[in-house]
């Protein structure tokens, strides 16, 4: 019989190009969803905005809409116990704490402008202890080199930062700012473990901002949200607004350690890879940090209340389903993402076209911030299905090349991928990249797995779950496995073959065309 009572949990999803908000039910099935997407903001090349405004307004749409199909299914709003949020992570917002006014347009995590203070900085000499303290490297990726260049370019950020009121922070920490409030009404600056692991202004040693890193940035002024752990029961406090009014916050992850945890990659050596605007590899390393000696990031995974903290390692690609994009909005090559893999695998092979998708420089393993994107081998032969495998080919290569670098650092062959995100959607991309990197890909039947990565760490945050086992029947149906067809010499070809293309592409950029390209 159905039970009178279920316990739901919620989750908002603030993603790079679109938001959505998901009601799931015990077993981790979405009963009711909306998406919305909004417009990025292009300045120049290779700078990507967004408006703040938007990214709330965004999230009420998809609360309200979500919400009233909810209702519409028959469902009482009483019964969703906790919400959890989920965001685009290193997209970095600052405003006057006094009064909430935005000083900027949010920069967004694969914005570049920042090459040229990369490069300086670089010249510190400060590098590696920056990367022992963080696990990140110096590179445009990263939050505190978009906030050094806000204060550089406008004076209202920098006249406020000099009073003592400018606020920083990452979208979980704008989205918390503006729709939630504390248990005692007060407005609310914080964010997660995992999110200010991506601001090179935190020790993910001791859990802490670092003094040295933010003097190093020029930021010892700003700000900074207040550190909670993933799932927690108070931190977060509660919505403020809207027609879940006074709902528990109880968890919040970076959108990557959410898919973690919604692939329930628990356990030390699970590995997860999620294809969307990006794609983000992470590896879970356990209690202790791993600092990469083969180009790869350490972050923190997640951190349930009142537990320690899990690492894992990560291998992060500026470009993967952003590059369908482009095939569909910049060359209309295809009319609809859904056609590239169809288009893709009607040829044989890419015609000896090679696509390094580095439209702003190239992240993990190979951290090449004078690298754009670069075909090679086009000849009279080359057809759009070559170009659309091509394109494929490129975000399966750049996984190959950090899982390598990850059993190089873990000393541990990774023998199956989870994965997840719209890419994943495709059987075709799925079964190439089973064929470039030689191992299983697991697809599970139910792939919004960031949204649901948000709500576990939500329902742990309200006891719905108090252990990893009480969540084995969540999201277990029907996975998928895609296995190579490939041998490993027809492997290995491919991959040199790929290796050359990126040396190629590097150095394209010189000191000269950075420098002019962001003092424009």
């Amino acid at each position: 019989m159905e039970p009178t009572s279920r316990k739901f949990t919620a989750a908002i999803d603030q993603g790079t190009t679109s938001t959505r908000f998901f009601i799931f039910d015990e077993r981790g099935e979405p009963v009711a969803k909306h998406q919305e997407e909004f417009d990025q903001v292009y300045p120049h090349a290779g700078w990507v905005e967004h408006e703040p405004s938007v990214l709330v307004k965004s999230v009420e749409n998809c609360i309200e809409i979500a919400t009233s199909n909810f209702i519409a299914s028959g469902h009482n709003v009483k019964d969703i116990c906790a919400l959890g949020i989920t965001n685009q992570r290193e997209t970095s917002l600052v405003w006057d704490i006094r009064s909430g006014e935005v000083l900027h347009n949010a920069i967004v995590w694969a914005d570049s402008r920042t090459a040229h203070i990369v490069r300086q900085l670089k010249l510190e000499g400060t590098a590696d202890k920056i990367f022992l303290k963080t696990g990140l490297p110096l590179s445009t990726y990263p939050s505190a080199v978009k906030v050094k260049w806000i204060l550089e370019h406008s004076k209202a950020a920098r006249d406020v930062y000099e009073a003592g009121y400018l606020a920083f922070g990452t979208v979980d920490t704008w989205l918390l700012y503006n729709l939630a409030e504390g248990y005692s009404g007060e407005r609310l600056h914080v964010t997660d473990v995992t999110n200010a692991s991506r601001t090179l202004l935190f020790d993910i040693n001791t859990l802490e901002y670092d003094p040295f890193l933010t003097k190093f940035f020029g930021l010892d002024k700003l700000l900074l949200p207040k550190v909670a752990s993933s799932s927690n029961s108070r931190a977060y406090g509660v919505l403020s607004k809207g027609p879940l009014k006074g709902l528990r916050i109880t968890g919040c992850l970076g959108d990557q350690s959410a898919a973690m945890v919604g692939q329930k990659a628990f356990e030390q050596g699970m590995a997860k890879n999620t294809y969307g605007t990006g794609c983000f590899m992470l590896y879970n390393t356990g209690n202790q940090p791993v600092i990469s000696k083969n180009g790869l990031l350490t972050t923190v995974a997640f951190q349930l209340e009142n537990r320690p903290p899990v690492y894992a390692l990560e291998g992060s690609i500026a470009v993967a389903g952003s590059a369908v994009k482009f095939l569909r909005d910049n060359l209309g090559i295809i009319r609809e993402a859904n056609e590239v893999g169809e288009l893709a695998m009607s040829v044989q092979d890419s015609g000896g076209v090679v696509f390094v998708t580095a439209f702003a420089g190239l992240f993990a393993p190979y951290w090449v911030d004078d690298a754009q994107g670069t075909i090679f081998g086009i000849t009279n032969y080359t057809k759009k299905e070559h170009i659309c495998r091509a394109t494929i080919e490129a975000t399966c290569f750049q996984t190959k090349a950090i899982i390598d670098a990850m059993e190089k650092d873990s000393g541990i062959a990774i023998k199956n991928l989870a994965v997840d995100g719209g890419m994943s959607n495709s059987e075709e991309c799925m079964q190439l990249q089973a064929d470039i990197i030689g191992i299983d890909v697991d697809r599970p039947a139910m792939r919004e797995t960031t949204a649901l990565g948000a709500a576990i760490a939500a329902g742990f945050g309200v006891r719905i779950w108090s252990s990893f086992d009480d969540l084995d029947g969540v999201n277990s149906r029907d996975h998928r496995k895609f296995s190579a067809r490939t041998t490993l010499t027809q492997r290995t070809r491919r991959f040199r073959k790929w290796e050359r293309a990126v040396a190629m592409s590097k150095g394209w950029l010189t000191s000269e065309d950075i420098d002019k390209e962001y003092d424009d």
